[in-house]
């Protein structure tokens, strides 16, 4: 049977096209869709097992350590938006491909790094390839899948790679650190984006006519991602600094007027960045929120598993690895409950049963977080959380695309991705710093009891979080009659 491949080169989805050869193409750009998922969380935790090491290879001081991991954080959050419009007006396989570029050769830099500052400059990149690489692969998704179950159960392989790639990174961080040393952990990101741009090549339909009348908005790229870039620094950075250090007020300054800036710019402008009518689709404004929240609750648990699990039960770091294979799992397993409840009944309905389920599960995870206790305490807790997390994982990037015109697909992804990434750093900042507020000049058995505490606190404060965000999926529509 011949089959006109032409509505897969303009942009239609899968759905809308003829079986047989497409559906077999469909399941291949899906693949490598979750596959890149995959990269970007493997990178996520990667690095963290090798710090110790770089550090002490590249001869760096106990407090410029962090910024391995902070120049990541801070320029993947300050480039999403800027990344996803780019997808929407350049093309988002060309996008798809370019962020794998950046990866490859970012990571190549980095294993080959021979100072703290060439290592950091690498990590900088390997953050705007992330910035780019999200939101491509998120609204290729979205433009490929016919919106409804074709493209809930795509968004729910792509959620599920992803909790995969989270574990994945810290168990192979420790194998190829303990194997082959730090530079390794970089090397294996040449080697995965190189067969990922391969396979780009071979499987993901070209974009559609570009918009010839279209121009880009570079005053509006230049000071979101500037007022982006700077804010999440302003978060990151500001527990470490001090919130009154005259970096962190100088910072937050200069973001405030940024995005001030921004905002008018795509007010004032014919063809914006981020057109402001976007705000006018309830479902994304509420997928967005959901986001923010998932990430300052939710987001925030990895942080303290590994400071119980490692600081106060003294787990290795194969070992927390290891420990983390439960709750991923669950997650991995929510991905796809998720996909089929909202399916079968609505997005709004699949995020309650998903923030209640995770609440709950979080809540149970308080018991096990005792100086004393036991991993298997935890367990219970892990499972039910975790399955919580994948359910509202895949919902939320559904509520997000919902309505959503293809040519803004993008756009929506970075909008939703940032606020992603800032939910996670302001819930980090405020759960750590009451977290630690007992800690200070302690030692010993005092010192792990305290953190203990501390983290108890944090699970509290992060299942209260998640039945907040319940009235953000109350103002999505239910399922049609």
């Amino acid at each position: 049977m011949e089959i006109d491949m032409s509505s897969l080169d303009q942009g239609a989805p899968f759905g809308a096209a003829a079986t047989g050869g497409v559906g077999a193409k469909r399941g291949a750009t899906l693949a490598l869709l979750a596959f890149a998922q995959l990269i970007i969380a493997l990178d996520l935790n990667i690095v963290f097992v090798a710090l110790p090491e770089i550090g002490a290879g590249l001869g760096f001081s106990g407090q410029t350590l962090q910024w391995v991991v902070s120049a990541y954080t801070v320029f993947t959050g300050g480039f999403l938006l800027f990344g996803g419009r780019a997808a929407d007006l350049i093309g988002q396989r060309r996008i798809f491909i370019f962020a794998l570029w950046l990866y490859a050769l970012s990571s190549l830099v980095g294993g080959f790094a021979w100072s703290p500052e060439i290592i950091i400059a690498a990590r900088a990149v390997q953050g705007i390839g992330a910035a780019f690489l999200f939101p491509a692969t998120l609204s290729l998704i979205n433009r490929l899948f016919a919106e409804g179950p074709e493209r809930n159960r795509a968004l729910a392989v792509w959620g599920g790679a992803g909790a995969s790639g989270l574990t994945l990174g810290s168990l192979t961080g420790g194998l190829l650190t303990s194997a082959f040393g730090w530079p390794s952990v970089f090397y294996v990101n040449v080697f995965l984006a190189g067969i990922a741009i391969i396979a780009a090549f071979a499987i993901i339909p070209r974009d559609g006519k570009r918009h010839e009348h279209r121009s880009f908005d570079l005053p509006g790229a230049l000071t979101v991602t500037a007022g982006a870039t700077l804010l999440v620094f302003t978060l990151v950075q500001g527990p470490e600094y001090g919130w009154g250090s005259a970096a962190i007020v100088f910072s937050a300054a200069l973001a405030a007027f940024f995005l001030i800036a921004f905002a008018a710019i795509e007010a004032r402008s014919a063809d914006p960045l981020m057109p402001l009518r976007l705000f006018h689709n309830r479902s994304l404004v509420a997928g967005m929120t959901i986001t923010f929240l998932f990430m300052g609750t939710f987001g925030a648990l990895p942080y303290f598993l590994t400071v119980l699990l490692q600081n106060v039960h003294g787990f290795t770091a194969l070992q927390a690895g290891l420990a983390f294979l439960v709750p991923s799992v669950a997650i991995a397993a929510g991905t796809q409950v998720g996909e089929r409840l909202a399916t079968r009944f609505s997005t709004r309905a699949t995020l309650v049963g998903g923030m209640v389920i995770g609440a709950i599960g979080t809540a149970l995870m308080v018991s096990g977080a005792n100086a004393d206790s036991s991993y298997l305490s935890l367990v219970p807790g892990l499972i039910i959380s975790g399955v919580g997390q994948g359910i509202v994982w895949t919902a939320m990037w559904i509520a997000a695309a919902s309505g959503v015109s293809h040519d803004e697909q993008g756009v929506a992804s970075g909008m939703a991705s940032t606020m992603l990434n800032v939910g996670n750093a302001i819930g980090m900042a405020v759960l750590i710093a009451i977290a630690n507020r007992n800690v200070g000049g302690l030692t010993g058995d005092a010192l792990k009891i305290a953190v203990a505490d501390g983290i108890q606190v944090a699970f509290w404060l992060s299942a209260a979080g998640i039945v907040f965000s319940l009235l953000a999926a109350m103002v999505l529509p239910g399922k049609p009659k």
